[in-house]
């Protein structure tokens, strides 16, 4: 079977809720490998709710539906507040980046309980704001940051992980809408450790098979490099 568009590897997946200290329910999924224990997580922060992130967005499914299976990795995806998916709804409502913060960090109490090991923020768009105004609050690997718009994170809160000694993985789409590379450059530079990937033909959505293969890959490569290559083949034998 060839693997491609929305296919399901197998996985252990789990409907789960997660509880913010503001006192709102947020629906989400974890899935994890079949048959051992994963090597990391990764905690996926989906694109803008407003103009129809959510957790079921392309990548952030697909992610869930192969690297299990793939890359022994545990994948866990959650609405943000007021976010609706066919998981169902998250209470609260969208507030701009700001009570999202109580998101991210029920996210990680999860982790913390499950005791899912060695966890990464892997946000898209919207989500990379979050990664990057909330993510050093956590004990967190490192952020991967898939089409960072750089509109709600400033300049401070990039500069701010310049002291860190966790990674920071950046993706940038060769014809983004929002951040091309060139800029991106400039504006990651005050983090000397960054590793700022310039993905040729990219576009902010990520659209089509070799663009999500390359974000998979460049996923893993970060989290779990004893993985690659990444089969593109799944035998059910």
């Amino acid at each position: 079977m060839e693997i491609r568009g929305p296919v399901l590897l197998p996985a252990q997946r789990e409907d789960i809720e997660l509880h913010t200290l503001d006192g709102l329910t947020l629906v989400g999924e974890l899935a994890t490998p079949l048959e051992r224990p994963p090597v990391a997580t990764l905690v996926t922060l989906h694109p803008l709710p407003t103009a129809g992130g959510f957790m079921d967005s392309h990548i952030l499914r697909k992610a869930a539906g192969r690297l299990p299976a793939l890359a022994d990795l545990a994948v866990l995806r959650f609405n943000t507040r007021g976010t609706t998916s066919a998981r169902g709804t998250s209470e609260g409502a969208f507030d701009g980046g700001r009570g999202e913060a109580f998101d991210v960090a029920a996210a990680m109490e999860f982790v913390r309980e499950r005791a899912l090991p060695h966890p990464w923020l892997v946000g898209w768009s919207f989500g990379t704001e979050l990664a990057l105004k909330y993510g050093r609050d956590h004990p967190v690997d490192g952020i991967i940051l898939l089409s960072p718009p750089l509109h709600r994170a400033t300049d401070a809160d990039v500069a701010a992980w310049a002291g860190e000694p966790r990674a920071v993985v950046v993706l940038v789409p060769e014809f983004d809408d929002y951040l091309r590379p060139e800029e991106a450059r400039r504006r990651f530079a005050p983090i000397d450790h960054a590793t700022l990937i310039a993905v040729e033909g990219g576009k902010h959505l990520w659209v089509g098979e070799n663009q999500t293969r390359r974000v998979l890959t460049e996923i893993v490569a970060a989290v779990n490099p004893d993985a690659l290559p990444l089969p593109t083949e799944w035998s059910e034998d």
